[in-house]
């Protein structure tokens, strides 16, 4: 296998249901040769949670798969010593010393959000670069201090978004920019009601709905995915004018006969309808609801983008003169060799293994990653905008809310966590 000039040992903090789909990262990774990286550690609040994803025999068994056919939560469980044997890996309940003892120098954050920027500053601060799930952190101003934090650091702060790095996402992004539907004018994307609806505890994980742990609640979970590919594929938002509300206040899990077996008041928003404006005087519409009741509803092809000269219908390009192509054929048959590599390095597919790569190079080459820190503000400003726009009954300016002139509906999870 072609090793790079230094091996890179990361750290992993957090093992929830996430984490399968990321170790199916890592081996992609090493499977195509990519050998300068090892996990050296694993940290999990909980005793023995570490030791599940460590090898096989060890810890508890495997959880259950949750969610609908086709989400992250459902990758089949992973063991790291399945496709990396010589290296030994330690397991801590506790980042602290995990950082103090660890033989590492990265660390990749798959904690739940609120533990976000804890353990991203203190990482930062014992000199570690840092690899965050998205959103970036429980609040702007938390998310502002990790990428300053970061920036004084002079270390590597990027976030795992995965949305970025899909087969569909970039193949899009390499149409848009070849001119095939010409100049983007309009983009509309959502849906409502599916898995999750209408009133379950979204990922079987209740604090998803208190809000100084999740932050928000679609607004953020969904909403940064929608705006970090929006901001790829159509250009930066200038603004946003929403309406957020709440729908299900008591969100529940209910046994297979039915049974309530737990339940959580909702205290985060379920559903929310935006209108943007894009610097580049496009404009779109993003809508998500997990609030639906009866059957659910979704954007024929998840995502429309027209163009001055055509459209985009999910993964069909149609032109003015009714010529149809597939975007993964028109990206197949049109792209050169190096266009390719450059949005699938070494043939990599798997989006959880081309982030962490992307981080890998970033901080091999000294420079920030495609989706940095300040890209994952960004995204967290808009997602908070549209809270901001619906309690002030106005369109609000990403910038208000990313610089933090604006922070009415986050200054009680600041003020929670002394920020």
């Amino acid at each position: 296998m072609e090793e790079m000039a230094k091996r890179i040992n990361i750290g992993l903090v957090g093992a929830g249901r996430i984490m399968p789909a990321h170790l199916h990262g890592y081996k992609e990774m090493m499977e195509k040769g990519i050998d300068n990286v090892r996990i050296t550690a694993i940290c999990a609040r909980k005793p023995g949670d570490a030791e599940r994803f460590r090898k096989r025999g060890e810890g508890p068994p495997p959880r259950e798969p949750v969610g609908p056919p086709g989400d992250p939560l459902t990758a089949p469980h992973i063991y790291v010593y399945d496709f990396q044997t010589d290296m030994e890996v330690e397991t801590h309940t506790d980042y602290r010393k995990m950082l103090r003892r660890g033989n590492i120098d990265a660390v990749a954050i798959y904690a739940s959000v609120f533990a976000h920027h804890p353990i991203a500053l203190a990482s930062l601060e014992a000199g570690k670069h840092v690899l965050v799930e998205k959103p970036l952190a429980v609040t702007v101003k938390a998310g502002r201090k990790m990428v300053e934090a970061a920036e004084k650091a002079g270390l590597i702060l990027g976030v795992a978004e995965v949305v970025r790095y899909g087969f569909r996402t970039r193949e899009t992004k390499w149409v848009i920019d070849q001119g095939y539907i010409g100049d983007v004018q309009m983009v509309i994307q959502g849906s409502i009601g599916g898995y999750w609806s209408p009133d379950k505890i979204v990922a079987e994980t209740p604090w998803r709905h208190r809000k100084v742990e999740a932050g928000a609640g679609m607004t953020l979970d969904i909403g940064v995915h929608l705006f970090n590919g929006l901001r790829y594929l159509c250009g930066e938002v200038r603004d946003v004018r929403s309406i957020v509300k709440t729908f299900e206040e008591i969100r529940v899990t209910r046994d297979k006969a039915g049974k309530v077996i737990d339940q959580v008041r909702c205290e985060v928003d379920d559903t929310f309808f935006t209108l943007i404006n894009f610097e580049s005087g496009a404009v779109g519409q993003v809508l998500f609801s997990v609030a639906g009741h009866g059957e659910p509803t979704g954007i024929p092809g998840g995502r429309i983008i027209y163009g001055s000269r055509g459209c985009i219908k999910g993964d069909t390009v149609i032109q003015d003169d009714g010529t149809r192509a597939g975007v993964t054929e028109l990206f197949d048959k049109k792209a050169s060799r190096e266009v390719k590599e450059k949005f699938f390095p070494r043939g990599l597919t798997d989006p959880f293994a081309l982030e962490t790569y992307e981080f890998l190079r970033a901080i091999q080459e000294g420079r920030e990653m495609e989706t940095s820190g300040r890209d994952g503000l960004r995204d967290m400003a808009a997602s908070y905008a549209m809270i901001e726009s619906s309690l002030l009954n106005r369109p609000v300016r990403i910038e208000e809310v990313e610089s933090g002139k604006l922070a009415n509906y986050e200054k009680e999870i600041n003020e929670y966590y002394h920020l």
